[in-house]
């Protein structure tokens, strides 16, 4: 997407004006209603893709028809659009007000890997896209496939090379294949009881969408494919996530803000891998995040658990992690992340950028078994500010052979920086609280940890230390 990529910060000014979230046309930005799970939409009728012509083979496109279906079933009222038992295979189909996509199980939707059967412009490619919808969702407990292994142009041990689309120069990169499923500037989504599978590039994105329950969904992407993410939220407010299971190789719940601030964001009760990060808050990080609850929460074996990448001078305010189980280890460093199982920075992304503000973080209840520590990292003339810490369990120790003494901040700032570990490394914070911290270290592989916490003095303004404790086990 655009900030990830820093193409310049002119065209997202001229922008920003333009794509504000639908939500905020009718509710002031700071009204924080209590978020409420639905698991299902008011429905009158029922309508059936075979009826429309399609086949279910997995051979045949079958994008006229299931676009016929859904047109067809959004012409006459609120409706079910049922998908059968079968293969369905399509490039884009455009998602109508009031239709929710049952794919039934045993029903797979695979998205068609030739550009040919997409459009024309990159930002619509999706396999299911709803573009200024409401009252739209995909249910029934059957599949949408994306086929990523069909994209990819040579497989390397480290990260697969992938196909790029790049014919007409609107796209950059990883930016260059199509998404899986997404909402843009839809109100009233819901999303829930579905298997998502093998994304090409982004799973599920919702964009300037307002009010949207996704629950009880599993995401599986391959681990070797970059930027196959689980969840990208961009400029929404009143989202709600629960009970997902997110297995993929790049991050899996990724809140970022581009063109208009993110509110009221819940994500609790879900089971995470990742090759990159558990929850990420950025990179892209123009506008505000606020009042975001993080809450039991399972991480396993991941490259980092809990972060905020702030890079384009947003401000992050009002964000608590709660009741948390953490496991993060190395992989390869071309992968963003050096088992952190906490990590907040903000620094500029480039010399075009500002650094952000974070401020008022709260951790409580977190357990972490990790081969790296805690990373805090504001800015010279960025401080972060009123951060808390309260009972946290941290054990260290080291079970992969990939290199320690290395301190990313990626993307952008310094990069890969050689320092040694510690339990905690600080630097530019004011208002710091930690209450009941007790850290334990393994006694097998603790070769280049210096120290339980690494901070320069000139740095730091107001610790607080309540109960902390750090011992050797065996």
């Amino acid at each position: 997407m655009y900030a990830e990529n820093g193409r310049g910060a002119m065209a997202h000014l001229l922008l920003l004006a333009v794509f504000l979230p639908l939500c905020t046309q009718s509710q002031p930005v700071m009204s924080f209603p209590p978020l409420q799970l639905r698991r299902s939409i008011p429905y009158h009728l029922t309508c059936n893709v075979l009826d429309y012509g399609a086949i279910g083979d997995g051979l045949h496109l079958e994008t006229t028809a299931i676009q016929a279906a859904i047109d067809g079933c959004a012409s006459i009222g609120d409706g079910r659009l049922i998908f059968p038992a079968g293969q369905y295979l399509t490039g884009t189909v455009f998602l109508k007000s009031g239709v929710t996509l049952v794919v039934e199980k045993g029903a797979v939707i695979l998205g068609s890997r030739l550009q040919k059967d997409y459009p024309a412009e990159s930002k619509q490619w999706y396999v299911i896209l709803a573009e200024g919808a409401e009252r739209v969702g995909i249910t029934g407990g059957g599949v949408i496939d994306g086929q990523a292994l069909k994209f990819v142009e040579r497989f390397e041990e480290r990260k697969n090379v992938m196909v790029s689309w790049n014919i007409t120069g609107d796209c950059l990169g990883d930016e260059c294949r199509p998404r899986l499923v997404g909402f843009i500037g839809c109100r009233d989504v819901h999303v829930w009881d579905v298997k998502f599978s093998e994304p090409a590039y982004w799973c599920l994105h919702i964009v300037r969408c307002c009010d949207t329950s996704i629950h009880d969904i599993s995401i599986h992407g391959d681990f070797n494919i970059p930027n196959n993410d689980g969840i990208d939220i961009e400029d929404s407010n009143n989202t709600l996530i629960t009970r997902c299971h997110i297995d993929t190789g790049d991050d899996a719940i990724c809140p970022k803000t581009y063109y208009g601030p993110l509110y009221n964001l819940t994500a609790s009760d879900c089971w995470i891998r990742t090759k990159s990060s558990a929850v990420k808050l950025g990179s892209a990080s123009w506008l505000e995040f606020r009042n975001l609850t993080f809450d039991n929460l399972t991480i396993v074996d991941s490259h980092r658990g809990l972060g905020l990448q702030i890079r384009d001078g947003g401000k992050v305010s009002d964000v608590t992690f709660s009741n948390i189980k953490i496991s993060t280890r190395y992989y390869d460093p071309s992968w963003w992340g050096r088992a952190e199982p906490i990590y907040v920075t903000t620094c500029p992304r480039d010399s075009k950028s500002k650094a952000g503000l974070i401020s008022n973080l709260q951790f409580i209840n977190i357990t972490a078994i990790s081969e790296n520590g805690i990373f805090l990292s504001g800015s010279t003339d960025s401080l972060l500010s009123n951060i808390r810490f309260t009972n946290v369990n941290l054990t260290y120790r080291r079970w992969t052979k990939y290199r320690d003494g290395l301190v990313d901040y990626r993307p952008g700032c310094r990069g890969l920086v050689n320092r040694s570990m510690a339990g905690i490394i600080m630097e530019h914070i004011s208002d710091l609280d930690m209450v009941n911290i007790n850290m334990r270290w393994h006694g097998n592989g603790l070769k280049g940890w210096d120290k339980p916490m690494d901070f320069t003095p000139s740095t730091i303004n107001s610790i607080h230390f309540a109960g902390f404790q750090s011992e050797m086990c065996h």
